[in-house]
């Protein structure tokens, strides 16, 4: 039988979960109930109890068709890739009060993938037209095999709509408490699993079964956001993708990641007591101003991981170390080092950064008062004004546990923990002047006769 001790030493209980998500419509939009079928393909359904699931290859072939038939292409004149393409919040909001104007109308693509946007590299004020213009590089989009909304030519998703929304929204919320989302054992699952396993004596895929039932449902824990929400979606997956990458439970579609049991069994060794926790959180670069302040530029990758070991207590508590396992630690910044091409090849690691561009614009705005400079209000974007609301999505409330475990020597172990935060303040906060984004901002002012986007 299993020592308490060696079962102590078991690294932890994984928290497998697959949830994905892609764009939602809007209550006004008449296209809504068709567009509400996005959330059952990409391998997850969400049920009305919160409870997700795989969905079935039917399933996903089906609910693929309907999005396709319900997504329009692009209009030629947006169809072309440009490296910076603009978007003028002003505009928008006056697109919006003109689609919400009519009911019967839907909410237009160009207006729902935001131009075709796919990076927001810029944020420009212009006082004396009275607006903010968003900056990036865009392109027309169509609907991948896995039901991604993304680029005609580099297949790496659009920024949408309901996510601005979002990010603009709860832009207050996000300094009070950030935005983030943890998957986790209860610390009842967590006792329950601590006393199954000083009753097994050996290690198979039918004692993994057990852990499963023993730990039970995972409980998820958001804060900053609506639970109901795409951006919430997004969240979560991104966080089970991770994690199903770090425990071998399928392989990375890129060289040169190998799995975080892979680490372990190469290097032949063991965590201690302690259980490795990984997040995803912001990467950024400090931002570049111009001196006037009318220009912003925002550089680096986006995204990196992050790992730090965990204590479970007796009684089923957590309790953070402040200290790295070696192997977690290299797990972690090979996933950082790997993560734009891995984000060529996973969709929803891109839509994860572009949550983070969101959520750092929507910082920068209030936090240096960006529309004040500019004389204006998005009463429609900022939700101080009713009529733009977001379909809800059924919230995310549990997950099944699954596990995956690596035998070395005579102990096992059983990874692994984690989840997403984004600290977009902590971002808008540092910052650097090069009076050449000043320039830049000169050169990309609206043309005359421009719609909300050009280019």
């Amino acid at each position: 039988m299993l020592s308490s001790k060696l079962s102590r030493r078991l690294a932890t209980l994984c928290l497998m979960v697959a949830l994905w998500g892609l764009c939602g419509g809007f209550v006004s939009s008449s296209r809504a109930g068709i567009l509400r079928d996005r959330r059952a393909v990409g391998g997850v359904l969400v049920d009305a109890n919160g409870v997700v699931r795989q969905v079935t290859p039917a399933e996903q072939a089906q609910a693929l068709l309907r999005l396709r038939r319900a997504v329009a292409e692009a209009a030629p004149e947006l169809a072309a890739r440009n490296d910076l393409r603009k978007i003028s919040l002003r505009g928008l909001e006056a697109a919006l009060t003109e689609a919400l104007d009519d009911p019967g109308r839907p909410v237009p693509e160009d207006i729902e993938f935001l131009a075709g946007l796919q990076r927001i590299q810029y944020v420009f004020v212009y006082p004396e037209l009275n607006d903010i213009v968003l900056a990036g590089p865009g392109e027309g989009w169509r609907v991948d095999e896995q039901a991604n909304v993304v680029g005609i030519t580099t297949g790496r998703p659009v920024l949408q709509l309901e996510d601005l929304l979002v990010a603009m929204r709860t832009v207050e919320a996000a300094r009070l408490e950030g935005i983030s989302v943890s998957i986790d054992p209860t610390e009842e699952g967590r006792r329950n699993f601590r006393r199954f396993m000083e009753t097994q004596q050996v290690m198979n895929p039918a004692v993994l079964r057990g852990i499963e039932r023993a730990m039970g449902p995972q409980q998820v824990t958001f804060t900053g956001v609506p639970i109901n929400s795409h951006f919430a979606q997004v969240l979560v997956a991104a966080d089970y993708r991770m994690k199903r990458l770090a425990m071998n439970l399928e392989p990375a579609p890129i060289e040169d990641l190998p799995g975080f049991l892979d680490l372990l069994q190469a290097k032949r060794r063991l965590p201690g007591n302690a259980m490795p926790r990984w997040w995803l959180t912001a990467n950024y670069e400090p931002l570049v101003r111009s001196d006037d302040r009318l220009a912003w530029e925002l550089r680096g990758p986006r995204v990196k991981a992050l790992t730090e070991d965990e204590l479970v207590q007796a009684d089923g508590t957590v309790q953070a170390t402040g200290q790295e396992d070696p192997v977690a630690k290299a797990w972690a910044d090979r996933m950082t080092e790997r993560y734009e091409d891995l984000a060529q090849q996973e969709p929803v690691f891109a839509e994860l950064q572009n949550l983070m561009d969101l959520c750092v614009v929507a910082a920068l705005i209030e936090r240096e008062q960006l529309r004040e400079l500019a004389g204006v209000e998005f009463p429609l974007l900022s939700g101080q004004r009713e009529g733009l609301a977001l379909e809800p999505w059924n919230p995310p409330r549990t997950v099944p546990t699954q596990c995956s475990y690596a035998r070395i020597g005579r102990r096992y172990v059983i990874t692994a923990s984690g989840g997403v935060e984004i600290d977009s303040w902590g971002v808008a906060a540092q910052h650097v002047v090069d009076s050449s984004v000043g320039e830049i901002q000169a050169a990309a002012a609206p043309p005359e006769g421009s719609t909300w986007w050009w280019q």
